[in-house]
């Protein structure tokens, strides 16, 4: 009866027809009657049910974490923030495209320069204001303001201008086109927030109001009986406890101490699936492990020596050892098969010990080279850290592996010190990605690469409407990033959440773990 129990997750998963459920199910010597029983059993636990209490355990929480939006920048701020706040516009979870969530649609002028956004109208935020379009620009504002220091500054700076339209309107005028604006503003530090927001309320749109906040340890949020989207929001309440360490969040998936976890170690998940009540769900996407080196700090402002590095590192061992195959081969710039346009002929860097040899001696550096890892940059960071020593040893370079602790290592070792270890969820276009953590003037340019005529480029591609001449210029941009920046990505990972076979309504989506952050509205619980 296994493989009639998989068809009816299939069911349950929206993967799967009557007819197709009846056709095989009668093959595997099942009656029409029982087959029929069987599947109107799954499809009513795929109906959504109401109620219950879903726990959440993650990696990536600290006591240095706020509420404040715009500071995101790892898992439990970013998914806390999903239950309580929304964005003007989302991503398809089927097909990438920019969908209305907070906005009820979106138009530009033909040249892509002016942009209109309608608002939904009868949205409340949780202290009961409406939401209007005072509030849209007024949130918008304080991420353009250098003083916010939002991740979305480097998005928020191409806004020439930002007003309302009415009261339920708004109007961007951007300083140069891009038909990518509404992927652009999907960002998920732009929480719509009542009068621009108090970075330390938490009060937004959400399905869930902030219930309490223990910064590094436990958050929790309650259902909000004036949500908007009826379809989403199903349980009465959240939680998520930070659980850090990869052993004590994998037994609480066990114990049933919580519903879901994130960012299964790869060498774990294909045992864990065998556990009762545990599902491991892996879904290929735009996410990616980088080592990081600050160009504007020695010895890294080197290019010798970043290439030195660049081919020590064995790429294929590490997706081998590290994700056991849950993802694919990187190639030292961030974009892959999973975007639009990308760049699919530009040659595969080989791990080469003696070129490495070779561009390491150029560089005239001696000594020792300080990587800094930690267990919550990336899962495997530490192991993936100690192969690339090993790799790089077979070159002549010696590489010192310094663990850093889990707590505080996204306030005082990520994009701070000039040699570490991270993790790019990915951005919904090559255009937000390079925007985000590439363009010159972005805060999150975290490997101090500052090109102009990089940024030129970037900026053209925005304004081409023809995709051919686009995807000639991201080419030319993945190229510099690959043979002169300052980034190394290995892999592609795949996201390996974990989830109690009780978690019903999963949405596999390529734009992040969790279904893109939203499993918390998505999901269920099955009674």
């Amino acid at each position: 009866m296994s493989e009639i129990a998989y068809l009816q997750r299939q069911i349950m998963r929206g993967r799967l027809s009557r007819r197709a459920f009846l056709g095989r199910a009668t093959a595997l010597g099942l009656s029409a009657a029982s087959a029929s029983l069987l599947f109107a059993q799954a499809a009513r636990a795929a109906t959504p049910q109401k109620g219950g209490h879903l726990v959440y355990g993650l990696v990536g929480g600290a006591s240095t974490d706020s509420l404040d939006p715009a500071l995101d920048s790892s898992q439990v701020p970013y998914h806390f923030g999903r239950c309580w706040g929304d964005v003007l516009i989302e991503t398809s979870p089927t097909d990438g495209t920019a969908v209305p969530w907070l906005a009820e649609s979106f138009d530009s002028t033909a040249d892509a320069q002016t942009w209109s956004i309608k608002l939904r109208k009868g949205v409340t935020f949780h202290n009961g204001k409406d939401m209007t379009s005072a509030d849209v620009v007024a949130t918008l504002l304080r991420h353009s303001d250098e003083k916010s220091k939002s991740g979305a500054l480097g998005i928020m700076r191409d806004i020439a201008a930002i007003e309302a339209d009415g009261k339920y309107a708004v109007t961007l005028k951007l300083k140069a086109p891009n038909a990518d604006l509404p992927y652009l503003i999907s960002d998920y530090h732009l929480i719509i927030q009542p009068e621009g927001g108090d970075p330390n309320a938490g009060i937004g749109t959400g399905a869930y109001m902030v219930d309490s906040v223990e910064h590094g340890v436990r958050y929790t949020g309650k259902k909000n009986p004036n949500y908007w989207n009826p379809d989403l929001g199903h349980v009465d309440s959240i939680e998520i406890l930070v659980i850090n360490d990869q052993t004590a969040r994998m037994s609480a998936l066990q114990s049933g101490q919580v519903h879901m976890v994130n960012r299964v170690d790869p060498k774990a998940a294909k045992l864990l699936a065998k556990a009762p009540g545990v599902e491991i769900v892996p879904t290929a996407g735009k996410g990616h492990y980088v080592f990081i080196m600050q160009c504007d700090k020695p010895p890294f402002d080197n290019l010798d020596l970043r290439l030195a590095l660049k081919f020590a590192m064995n790429r294929e061992e590490m997706l081998k050892q590290v994700l056991q195959g849950f993802g694919t081969v990187g190639n030292d710039f961030p974009i892959n098969s999973a975007y639009a346009l990308f760049p699919d002929d530009i040659p595969q860097r080989p791990y080469d010990p003696d070129k490495a040899a070779f561009h390491y001696k150029k560089s005239g550096h001696s000594g020792s080279v300080l990587l800094r890892t930690s267990d919550v940059a990336f899962p495997g960071a530490v192991d993936a850290a100690t192969l690339f020593q090993q790799s790089a040893a077979k070159a002549g370079i010696t590489v010192e592996v310094k663990r850093e602790p889990g707590d505080g290592y996204w306030s005082n070792v990520w994009n701070v010190q000039p040699f570490c270890t991270s993790y790019w969820g990915g951005r919904p276009t090559q255009d937000t990605m390079y925007a985000t953590a590439y363009l010159s003037t972005a805060d999150w340019n975290e490997t101090k690469w500052f090109r102009p005529d990089f940024d030129k480029l970037l900026m053209q591609a925005r304004a081409e409407l023809d995709d051919t001449k686009r995807k000639a210029t991201y080419r030319e941009m993945a190229l510099m990033v690959h043979d002169e920046g300052g980034i190394i990505v290995p892999m592609f990972n795949d996201y390996i959440d974990g989830k109690s076979d009780k978690v019903q309504g999963y949405v596999q989506d390529k734009a992040g773990e969790f279904c893109n952050g939203y499993a918390a509205l998505r999901c269920w619980l099955s009674a």
